[in-house]
């Protein structure tokens, strides 16, 4: 510390090239994070904080918050204060900030936060002691494991992810403890005896508990219990659970709420000044049957040989300042929940269903991309500017889509019927660019009014889906160029195609199906496109789909343009949900900005991007843990009932199929497949049978029977009770299968298949034996022809071997009986005799 300045150090403090934006911020500015890293790199050593304090001319009066602000770069990853208390530049250290992801076999992923384009770290038990799932931590790179993954190791642990844990209540031997629903939370948490006194609890509760130690070495965590929620079978309960299982925000501040209350609930004459007035345009929402956020609105018309595409979105900017109390709690959630029965809104519903929803025939505030499409698809032109408008009308998918389909009249006509010549333009450009599209079976669950599931429904997209699809596929397009002609920071949404690894397995994966993937070692969109086309009409569609989809990298969020490779895409953004989605009100924040002539930025947008994609990771397995935990609780009172199913998936432990009319999953355990052992051929994709040949394939029919509706797991055990019945692809696999009816074993054609089997298996082995022994005596005849030993040393060359039983692959555990006694010759006269009869 510097008591006394003298002019070198007060010369090196204002030298920092960022002190005027310190001073806009800090009445008594400390020197920035960037000087502190450059000053660093130029001493070329770690340096002791006091002696970099000297340097920086720190008082004594500022130390406690420079100390504060070297933590707060640790935190972040940009230094490391190691155990002698000296201060490195993280670069220097190939050290690397990343959030761990805990698998529930004991290994875990470390996910770098800021992307780099590498694969993430994987990290073994023993760098794991004291890490928890969703830890922020710092790592150094440790080289490749077998597997050629890169290896980590932890250094230090930067913020932790689980403050406070849901699980189940038991007392174990006197001791009370919490089971983790989080199966990445490897251990049982220790309960602190007072709190459970007070609360009382009772076994097998579902409770939530504030960690007041964590786990060290093999020391588990202690915490203390916060809340009862109550009984796992609870209405609602498996809500709650995903709530804190994820650590979804669900609870707004009360800043926030205070905030929005002060929103006005219409537009305000000020709110229209330098606004387009759109109020007479004939603009409308065409949404679900269920929504109640209504965040954009179409209108199109037909200008010559061109079209016009409106596409107005809620102006949630003009309500939702950056870094106000709003906006702090938008940012932590990133986006909304959705769950059957329950939403968690991003903002608070005084905006999301109310001066921010473009409801029918009241004012709204909206930012409008204003677009000019050629009769060819291609966008001539666009313009974006804020607006006010009002909307004609609240329509739903499935009434504009009766209407365009039975030709209707009414007062929505010549929009709709315009849109929908379009929507085919652009469809039809859509195809030619090669982007994908994959249809897939997607399901609602119907409540009763005690909200238990009366039924659940297939939903199917008709064109009206797809025509608001294309429609903000445009004004997403036309928003990315804009920001990249104009040079200006934001989000873009990049989706990368596949990896030069995941490519060589999947091109495996499709030669034994028949299926090629054209493009060579770097294939474009149109390639997958044309593939998705060929398997239309195969059983085994849908496997194929997640064979192409999980060959290419996960969507995410980030400040440099990548294109999007499933969409086809060279730029591409996300503009059009800022009610439900940040990066969207992120996007409307810049080119607000760039039409005003200024500049929004943020301090890190490679963090915020990371921050919210994996907000949109969490939400999603959130949404499915529910919605499989629902499905479970459905099938309940369906055990022992027969349904008929497809085979989905095939795995090394089971098999699992989606069964019919209630398009759930469950699965067949390998032990419970038949009186045979069955290997998974991850080489075939298929489950096949040791002796009796019988195999599975993706796509086969069987009937099942619902065995167990564990509501613990969240699984479906079912029981096979009939054979598979083969689809034409894999009819080939198994010899008989066509001579039976319907790929069906009788108990008659069973036996014979097993009694020629074993004829046909002893028969070869007694060839085998037969060709050994020919063997043998040839190698004794050419030792005795050519060797020059004494005759004690011939005598012990010529020591007979041990025989050694050659036995066929398809040779059955359970051979066929036979008396061990008998000649070889007598067994091969016994066998032909059976062959005979």
């Amino acid at each position: 510390m510097a008591k006394n300045k003298n002019t070198n150090t007060l010369n090196l403090r204002e030298k920092d090239p960022y002190l005027t934006r310190e001073q806009q911020k800090y009445d008594h500015p400390l020197p920035s994070r960037e000087w502190i890293i450059e000053l660093l790199e130029q001493a070329g050593i770690p340096q002791k904080i006091p002696t970099l304090a000297e340097k920086l001319s720190i008082t004594d009066e500022e130390f406690e918050f420079f100390e504060r602000r070297l933590k707060a770069m640790a935190r972040d990853g940009q230094i490391l204060i190691n155990r002698k208390n000296l201060v490195c530049v993280a670069e220097k250290l190939d050290i690397v900030k990343c959030r761990v992801e805990m698998h529930k076999d004991g290994f875990a992923f470390a996910v770098p936060l800021k992307t780099t384009g590498d694969k993430d770290f994987v990290l073994y038990e023993r760098q794991l002691r004291g890490v928890m799932n969703g830890d922020i931590v710092t790592v150094r790179p440790a080289g490749l494991d077998k597997r050629g993954r890169r290896e980590a190791q932890v250094l230090d642990i930067v913020e932790r992810g689980q403050k406070s844990i849901v699980g189940r209540f038991y007392l174990e031997r006197g001791v009370a403890v919490l089971e983790p629903e989080d199966k990445r939370l490897h251990q049982n948490v220790i309960l602190e005896p007072d709190s459970v006194a007070q609360l009382q609890p009772k076994s097998g509760q579902v409770i939530v508990a504030e960690i007041e130690s964590y786990p060290e070495n093999h020391r588990p965590a202690v915490a203390k219990i916060t809340e009862i929620l109550g009984d796992y079978a609870d209405s609602g309960m498996e809500i709650e659970i995903a709530v804190r299982k994820h650590k979804l925000p669900h609870e707004f501040s009360t800043g926030c709420l205070k905030a929005a209350d002060k929103i006005p609930d219409k537009v305000r004459a000020t709110d229209r000044k330098n606004r387009v007035d759109l109020r007479d345009l004939p603009l409308v929402t065409i949404d679900g049957e269920t929504s109640r956020d209504f965040d954009d609105a179409v209108y199109a018309e037909k200008i010559g040989r061109n079209y016009r595409l409106v596409v107005a979105i809620a102006d949630v900017s003009h309500y939702v300042q950056p870094h106000d109390l709003i906006d702090i709690d938008a940012r932590e959630r990133a986006t909304s929940v959705y769950f059957p029965r329950r939403v968690i809104p991003m903002l608070p519903e005084k905006l999301s269903n109310g001066i921010c929803s473009l409801n029918p025939d009241v004012e709204r505030l909206c930012m409008v991309c204003d677009m000019t499409i050629t009769y060819a698809g291609n966008v001539k032109s666009y313009e974006f500017y804020p607006a006010i408008m009002k909307s004609h009308g609240r329509l739903t998918y499935n009434q504009v889509w009766q209407w365009i389909e039975n030709k209707t009249e009414n007062q929505f006509s010549g929009c709709l019927n315009v849109l929908y010549k379009l929507f085919q333009i652009l469809q039809q450009k859509r195809f030619k660019r090669g982007a994908m599209e994959f249809e897939t079976i997607e399901t609602q669950m119907i409540f009763d009014d005690n909200g238990k599931i009366e039924r659940i429904e297939e939903v199917h997209r008709n064109d009206a889906h797809k025509l608001i699809e294309e429609c903000m596929l445009a004004a997403n397009v036309c928003a990315a160029d804009f920001l990249l002609k104009h040079q200006h920071n934001a989000l873009y949404r990049n989706h990368s195609g596949p990896t030069p690894e995941k490519l060589a397995t999947l091109r495996e994966q499709l030669a034994l199906l028949g299926l090629r993937l054209g493009g060579g070692d770097d294939p474009q969109p149109k390639h997958y496109g044309e593939l998705a086309a060929q398997i239309t009409d195969r059983p085994d569609r849908e496997i194929i789909q997640s064979m192409l989809l999980r060959s290419m990298q996960q969507a995410v969020y980030e400040p440099e343009n990548e294109g999007h490779f499933g969409l086809a895409y060279e730029h591409y953004t996300h503009f059009t949900s800022p009610i439900r989605r940040y990066p969207d009100l992120l996007v409307h924040r810049a080119i607000k900005a760039i039409l005003a002539k200024k500049t929004y930025d943020e301090s890190s947008w490679q963090e915020l991007g990371a921050h919210c994609s994996f907000c949109e990771r969490r939400a999603d397995e959130a949404s499915r843990d529910v919605e499989n935990w629902l499905k479970t609780y459905f099938m309940r009172d369906k055990v022992g009932d027969v349904f008929g199913g497809k085979i989905s998936r095939i795995t090394n432990f089971g098999v699992f199929v989606t069964l019919d009319d209630v398009h759930i999953d469950g699965m067949i355990h390998v032990s419970e497949l038949g009186e045979d052992y069955f290997q998974y051929r991850e080489d075939l994709m298929a489950m096949i049978g040791e002796r009796s040949g019988v195999r599975f394939d993706v796509g086969d029919r069987v009937q099942v029977k619902v065995a167990r509706a564990d509501l613990e797991t969240s699984r479906i055990d079912l029981l096979l009770i009939s054979e598979v019945k083969k689809s034409k692809k894999s009819r080939k696999s198994t010899q008989f299968d066509d001579r039976l009816p319907e790929g069906k074993l009788t108990k008659k054609s069973s036996k014979k298949i097993q009694i020629a089997t074993s004829v046909l298996d002893e028969a070869a082995r007694l060839l085998a034996e037969s060709d050994a022994k020919s063997m043998r005596k040839a190698k004794r005849k050419k030792a005795d022809k050519t060797s020059e030993t004494t005759p004690k040393a011939r005598k012990k060359t010529e020591k007979p071997k041990k025989s050694v039983k050659i036995k066929p692959k398809s040779e059955s555990r359970q051979p066929a009986k036979s008396n061990q006694s008998d000649s070889p010759r007598k067994r091969a006269r016994a066998a032909k005799q059976r062959s005979k009869n």
